[in-house]
């Protein structure tokens, strides 16, 4: 009978030891999660604008013709011949195609807009010839031409692609999460094609306009160092600073051949 009993008592302790292993569990377990490190807060919107020109010296006659001969329906959508955009020079050393935007100075983070950022092929050319996104954006690459392009990305921060658009009105949409300036593009079918594509973590960049005039909005106040890219006379940079509300103008002269 005391045998039973004590049996009894040890199988009612082992059943209360499991429960109270069951119902308390490992501390480490229940412990909470840690925390996911914190991203950088929005930033402020801003009300400054800095605008400028970029110029060039000593580059006459930079502009050269094109060769479509090879693909016949790109010849044929230039009946009066096909220009460069390589270098674009104005009258007075005005220089198109080159990006600017803000190189260092900008606290917080800025989303990427939903709107995507288009790079078309038309005529047989990259239009435009440099842009840019921010990370995260999506740039929609779009054949308008009847005949077959190749869209071959090569970044050296991003990921690589090379895809055929062989019809008229084809689409292709990629994203770049890592900021990088200037990323280069060509199509392997017609050796004339390219374009280059700045990728930045923030919206303050502009490429200049034929006249080589440009202008970046919205900027917080702040001290910013601008940085000026183009494809054959390489970078500078320009300090600036700006207080809400206000502008700030910076002109920026590149040498041919320097």
């Amino acid at each position: 009978m005391n045998h039973f009993r004590n049996s009894t008592l040890v199988a009612i302790l082992a059943v209360a030891v499991l429960a109270l292993g069951a119902c308390g569990g490992d501390d480490s377990a229940s412990a909470p999660a840690p925390a996911a490190a914190a991203s950088a807060p929005p930033a402020a919107a801003g009300s400054a604008t800095i605008s400028g020109t970029v110029t060039v010296a000593n580059a006459s006659d930079v502009d050269v013709d094109l060769k479509m001969d090879a693909d016949p329906v790109c010849a044929g959508l230039h009946a009066d011949g096909a220009r460069s955009t390589t270098q674009v020079v104005g009258a007075g050393g005005e220089l198109a195609n080159a990006f600017v935007y803000v190189k260092s100075g900008l606290t917080g983070s800025f989303p990427a807009p939903a709107e995507p950022a288009v790079l078309s092929q038309v005529g047989c050319l990259y239009t435009p010839h440099v842009g840019g996104v921010q990370v995260g954006q999506t740039l929609k690459v779009v054949n308008t031409d009847p005949t077959l392009h190749n869209v071959h990305a090569s970044p050296s921060e991003n990921a690589e692609f090379n895809q055929a658009q062989p019809f008229q009105g084809m689409e292709l949409d990629r994203t770049f999460d890592k900021a990088e300036v200037m990323i280069p593009f060509k199509c392997d079918v017609h050796p004339w094609m390219s374009s280059y594509l700045g990728v930045v973590d923030h919206p303050f960049f502009a490429v200049t306009a034929a006249d080589g005039s440009f202008s970046i909005d919205g900027l917080p106040a702040g001290s910013y160092t601008l940085e000026i890219w183009h494809e054959k006379l390489g970078t500078q940079s320009a300090d600036v600073t700006v207080e809400d509300g206000g502008s700030a103008g910076v002109d920026v002269g590149f040498e041919a051949g320097a």
